[in-house]
């Protein structure tokens, strides 16, 4: 899967040092769950994991994002697949070197293309620190419906914090384009 800029596929092995390179980056972990360093033994297990699951079933799913021209790996998008098979929650993470650029926004809208067109999904749903305004405008701008606001939901990082909510409907989507 891909687009004009972006391969989206399963992670390989070869990907472990990257993904520990920028899931390292203090400000790419800000508002993620993991710990800056991220270790490459413990990005070994994650890819390892990552290339094992499916896309097609439920639970977690995590697609490599690839610079096409350049064939480098820049960031992941996660599905996590709900059981009944209509609805996924979707995360996303991409390098400092890559953001602002518009590439995450190509990511997520091509798997959200395949969760809605091609698994018929009826809803996506997106969650965010809510001081991460960056992940809430980029679901906003792809047409994810602020739902709402947990105060003080999440305990991470040593600080209790609050989580935005979003969704995006199948009709949402397919009348966007």
């Amino acid at each position: 899967m891909g687009t004009e800029r972006l391969v989206l596929r399963r992670f390989r092995a070869s990907d472990a040092s990257v993904l520990s390179e920028y899931r390292s980056d203090p400000d790419v972990a800000r508002y993620q769950s993991w710990e800056a360093p991220y270790p490459v033994e413990k990005a070994v297990v994650a890819v390892r994991n990552f290339a094992a699951s499916s896309p097609d079933k439920a639970g977690w799913f995590q697609y490599a994002v690839e610079h096409a021209e350049e064939r480098v790996l820049i960031g992941d998008v996660a599905v996590r697949l709900h059981e009944n098979l209509q609805q996924a929650e979707i995360g996303f993470t991409l390098a400092a070197a890559y953001q602002k650029k518009g590439f995450a926004s190509e990511a997520v809208g091509a798997v959200l293309d395949r969760l809605f067109r091609l698994q018929g999904l009826h809803k996506v749903t997106g969650e965010c620190d809510a001081r991460n305004v960056r992940s809430a405008g980029l679901m906003e701008r792809l047409g994810f419906q602020r739902e709402g606001l947990l105060r003080q939901q999440t305990f991470i990082k040593g600080e209790w914090t609050d989580d935005l909510l979003y969704g995006l409907l199948a009709e949402e989507w397919t009348a966007r384009s």
